[in-house]
């Protein structure tokens, strides 16, 4: 861990790098930020995060948020360390690591997602769920305490040639609780490369996870990494990078077919992380990362009247972060200092960034 002196200077070149590519970058399209100057023009402002986390020992890559239910003050931010030697890292709201909390000896943690409530021993449990590519499975982790609830045998992509996992969202139904894994791989076929799989109580408290279905197309340039899922609206979104973002039913049985691509255009280089910020049951706003350009596109997230499946661009949020991974955001006052909610971002330098929801909201969103 740095030391006070090292953590200033270390966030101080940070900033000053970020002042200089974005000037270096020139990117003006799409809806601009918070900058008056903007309708002219100029150069979008960069917003600034409040929080820059500790260093991680190798590489940063996906956040997730754990509201905490009894005290939002106390909520965590989990982070993967993605490095054959990885780590779940776990982080207070000030941005520093909590080490008990730290899941060390992790082979290549990818990404990680939160379900809430899942009936594990008969008790509603909160869990971590993350993606370990060199070993082609997930693990799981209790929370707060982060002990685990597997037993080293979630496999994924079974009798596939293709089997390293990269993106997971963890979906419950809203109807009946039920809670599934969505699983993306490094690469894959072009119809079917996302699988699904159920999440259930093995009869000891620890999880036991039973195929689904395999759905979803891939254009076949990149590779498919960030997944999101609309537990409320029932959708499941995930950037197909370099072509847009695409829209599927999260609800197996609703069906394979694709509901939307959107985000076709306006991307520098790759789309990525992806998260939902809700205004209401059904409104609110669905943020991409625009890697290349350090900056998030903001979609509507209910569509447009009478076209659901229609996401129109709101606005486009340069920040500080660079080459941003995974985000992930929450509509939750948390405290006096995320009083509107909390976005965070993975940037370059092994660190997230975490930001107010009124800073990237700017004037042009609620």
């Amino acid at each position: 861990m740095l030391s006070a002196n090292q953590a200033v200077l270390t966030r101080l070149t940070l900033l000053l790098t970020t002042a200089l590519l974005g000037t270096a970058c020139g990117h003006t399209q799409g809806a601009t930020s918070t900058d008056p100057a903007a309708s002219t023009g100029a150069e979008a402002a960069i917003v600034q995060p409040v929080v820059v986390t500790d260093t991680v020992r190798h590489d940063t890559d996906d956040p997730a948020i754990w509201i905490n239910p009894t005290d939002p003050a106390k909520s965590l931010i989990i982070g993967t360390d993605k490095d054959p030697d990885g780590a779940l890292y776990v982080f207070d709201l000030q941005g520093k690591v909590i080490p008990p909390k730290v899941v060390r000896g992790l082979r290549r943690p990818n990404n990680v997602d939160i379900g809430y409530g899942l009936q594990l021993h008969g008790q509603p449990t909160d869990i971590a769920v993350t993606t370990e590519r060199e070993t082609s499975r997930l693990r799981a982790f209790r929370l707060p305490d982060m002990q685990p609830v597997d037993r080293g045998n979630l496999a994924v992509f079974a009798g596939e040639t293709e089997r390293l996992p990269m993106g997971i969202a963890l979906y419950k139904r809203p109807r009946d609780g039920a809670m599934f894994a969505i699983v993306g791989r490094k690469t894959g076929p072009q119809q079917g490369y996302l699988w699904q799989y159920l999440l259930q109580d093995d009869g000891t408290g620890h999880l036991q996870m039973t195929f689904v279905r395999k759905f979803g197309k891939w254009s076949g340039k990149k590779e498919i990494e960030s997944i999101a899922v609309d537990n409320e609206l029932g959708y499941v979104y995930y950037s197909d990078e370099g072509v847009g973002v695409r829209q599927y039913y999260a609800d197996p049985t609703q069906g394979n077919a694709e509901l939307a691509l959107f985000g076709q255009t306006g991307f520098t280089e790759d789309h990525e992380g992806i998260s939902i910020y809700k205004t209401g049951p059904r409104t609110g706003y669905l943020l991409v990362s625009d890697q290349g350009a350090n900056q998030f596109q903001i979609f509507r997230r209910e569509g447009t009247p009478g076209k659901p499946f229609d996401h129109p661009l709101l606005k486009t949020v340069k920040v500080a972060a660079q080459i941003s991974d995974g985000s992930e955001v929450t509509n939750v006052p948390l405290n006096k200092q995320f009083s509107h909610g909390l976005f965070v971002a993975m940037s370059e330098g092994k660190t997230f960034h975490f930001y107010r929801w009124e800073d990237i909201a700017g004037k042009e969103l609620k």
